[in-house]
């Protein structure tokens, strides 16, 4: 173990070994005790050097940030909070870092502040934290779909296809704006393309199109929405996970959901143990500093192991919209939005449910048909002959809504009645119609963002500080 990293150290425990570490300087105290993180681990090593030894100037750059390699043998620390320490024999510093100019030091930074500093701000303990359980949960997505039979599907980034139907789109050219602008119009035979492109906002139309031969497939990569929307919950650009299986319905659909999010979260806490201790720790005094009706209903680790002990809730949307009427928070007229059947539920209406009624997860389905995207597969009529989708909605605390998905319209000339509905051309998707003359059969899937389930997971408040580099309104810096 020639160069170990400082979670191999701290679990190894390699006593009386010599070791060479290489990492970033936290603090230097009583020019003895050098603090090194190397992003491997929340925890730091400490370094204990000797002034005569490695001469005072030397010391005098090991300033917050400067990039140093240590080699000296591993004890047993008899300081607070940490097992082991190494004693330094040789200290060489690889990258200084000048004080006067570099603006992460060791003292708190608003959140705000480092999204200004994004290509800095993985070096701070909160970000640290954030983009290694971020990689962690990236993996638990692919083992749990690999480890299921699934088969992973690169879904295209260019398409000429609006899968939700929102036209919230960007569009993709290689025609000079200029030319477009100067002739009033455009001409896109003589784009790269031949025809009008954009950035996908789904991979969900053609996953359908590759489970309809492969059985299971997921795809999990960026999507794109070109929404001007400046909210602590939308982005620009930001990633997918789609699952789509073959006659798979409504309820195996959601069976499906559930079993995925507790997987990912299990898997959270298994292999993230100090950061999730750590972020706890942040939310909790954060918390302290807002309203009491602001605050978090539970402690992050509290939250997660509820989503893993817990059967998730089963209701219909019709049920979902009587609690609410029923409750307390509408009669009191606690809610900001109004309630009644046919609305799309805001998240205070999925997070009182979740929160407040039920104080677990909630899986609603059969929303009203006019709400939702028109590969949604119809049900029957109710009661009142108000018409309603096999759609479902998995909420969680704190977020509302983590998981959206449907059983999908397999009758041909339903598609087709929908697509004229929704106004989408069917020589738009004349390939995903046809699918449905050529051995339709029923199936079903659903779209997990995948910065929400970060955001779960973390108690991260803002969705801009779960993705490294977040892409808003007038914002695509770095």
């Amino acid at each position: 173990m020639a160069h170990p990293t400082i979670a191999d150290l701290f679990k190894s425990q390699p006593i009386d070994s010599t070791v060479t570490l290489r990492g970033w300087v936290r603090t230097l105290r009583n020019d003895q005790f050098l603090s090194v993180s190397d992003g491997s681990t929340i925890r730091t090593m400490q370094i204990v050097v000797n002034k005569e030894q490695h001469g005072e100037s030397t010391l005098k750059r090991l300033q917050t940030g400067a990039s140093v390699a240590a080699t000296g043998k591993v004890q047993k620390s008899l300081g607070k909070g940490q097992d082991i320490e190494i004693i330094c024999d040789t200290l060489e510093i690889l990258g200084d870092c000048d004080p006067n100019e570099y603006p992460i030091q060791m003292k708190r930074h608003s959140l705000e502040f480092l999204r200004e500093k994004a290509h800095l701000r993985f070096r701070t303990n909160t970000f640290g934290a954030v983009f290694r359980i971020r990689h962690h949960l990236a993996f638990a997505i692919h083992k749990f779909f690999n480890d299921r039979g699934f088969y992973y599907l690169h879904s295209p980034i260019i398409t000429g296809s609006d899968a939700e139907g929102a036209g919230e789109m960007f569009r993709v050219t290689n025609l000079n704006p200029e030319e477009i602008a100067a002739k009033g119009s455009v001409d896109y035979s003589e784009d790269f393309f031949g025809k009008p492109t954009n950035l996908t906002v789904s991979g969900q139309l053609e996953a359908e199109l590759a489970a309809l031969a492969l059985g299971k497939v997921y795809t999990f990569g960026p999507t794109f929405r070109a929404e001007n929307s400046n909210t602590s919950r939308h982005l620009a650009e930001f990633w997918m996970i789609e699952p789509e299986v073959a006659f798979n319905d409504i309820v195996d659909n959601m069976d499906l959901g559930e079993d995925c999010l507790k997987f990912c979260i299990q898997y959270a806490l298994d292999n993230c143990k100090d950061d999730l201790e750590f972020l706890q720790e942040r939310e909790l005094n954060e918390d302290k500093q807002k309203p009491v009706d602001d605050r978090q209903s539970m402690p992050l680790l509290e939250r997660l192991n509820m989503i893993v002990s817990n059967e998730f809730e089963r209701i219909t949307y019709t049920e979902a919209i009587d609690i609410l009427l029923n409750s307390n928070h509408f009669k009191k007229k606690k809610f900001k939005y109004p309630v009644e059947w046919g609305i799309d539920m805001q998240s205070e209406h999925e997070r009182y449910l979740v929160e407040k009624h039920f104080q677990k997860p909630v899986i609603i389905t059969g929303y009203p048909a006019a709400i939702k995207a028109f590969y949604m597969r119809m049900n029957e009529p109710d009661e009142q002959g108000r018409k309603t989708v096999a759609a479902m909605d998995i909420l969680v605390p704190g977020i509302g809504e983590i998981i959206g998905g449907s059983q999908r319209e397999e009758r041909y000339e339903m598609l087709r009645e929908k697509c004229a509905q929704f106004n989408i051309p069917e020589d738009h998707i004349w390939w995903y119609l046809e699918t449905r003359k050529f051995g339709t059969c029923k199936h079903a899937g659903f779209g997990m963002g995948f910065e929400r389930l970060i955001m779960f997971v973390t108690g991260m408040s803002n969705i801009r500080d779960v993705i490294p580099f977040p892409r808003t309104p007038q914002n695509a810096e770095f």
